[in-house]
Parts: structure tokens; C-alpha cells; sequence
């Protein structure tokens, strides 16, 4: 892999994550917790190093709307603390 392709890959897998957040309705929540950036950028980090992007993907486009992400999202446990602040829990 060539440094073009593991860069595309990487926004890829960093747009995934924005649609789970949406999908699941705590991208705005995600934008006020404290300590923002670096809680984005580790749930990024997160999302870019997961093995799944194909599941991912064709989860994403399968569910209109969702309550919890699929079992192998490793943004799982930040999600539901996002769901529960956000009184969606």
C-alpha cells in the first residue's frame, strides 16, 4: 500500500465513524463533551485501526436508524456513555 491509498483508507474509515455517530444520534453530543478534540481524535484512532470497514459499511447503509452500533464497533463503549448523557439511555 502506497502512502496515497493508506491516506484515502484512513479518511474512509474516519467517515465511517462520522455516520455511526449520526446513525445513532450522538454526533452532537460527541461535539460538547469536554475535552472535544481528543475525545474525537481517540474515538477516530479507534474507528482507523478496526478491521471491519466492509461490515461497517454495509451496516451502515442496512440500518436506517439504530439504538446500539454492531457488537465489533470498537467506538462501542463511548457511544453508549454519548447515548446515556444525551438521556437517549
Amino acid at each position: 500500500m502506497n502512502l496515497l491509498d493508506y491516506l484515502i483508507s484512513v479518511d474512509a474509515r474516519t467517515a465511517l465513524m462520522d455516520r455511526m455517530m449520526r446513525k445513532l444520534g450522538v454526533d452532537r453530543q460527541l461535539k460538547v463533551v469536554a475535552d472535544h478534540a481528543a475525545v474525537t481524535h481517540r474515538a477516530a484512532d479507534r474507528c482507523r485501526s478496526c478491521g471491519h470497514q466492509d461490515e461497517c459499511s454495509t451496516w451502515l447503509d442496512e440500518h436506517e436508524h439504530a439504538d446500539d452500533p454492531p457488537d465489533y464497533c470498537r467506538n462501542r463503549d463511548l457511544i453508549a456513555r454519548l447515548q446515556h448523557a444525551a438521556g437517549q439511555r
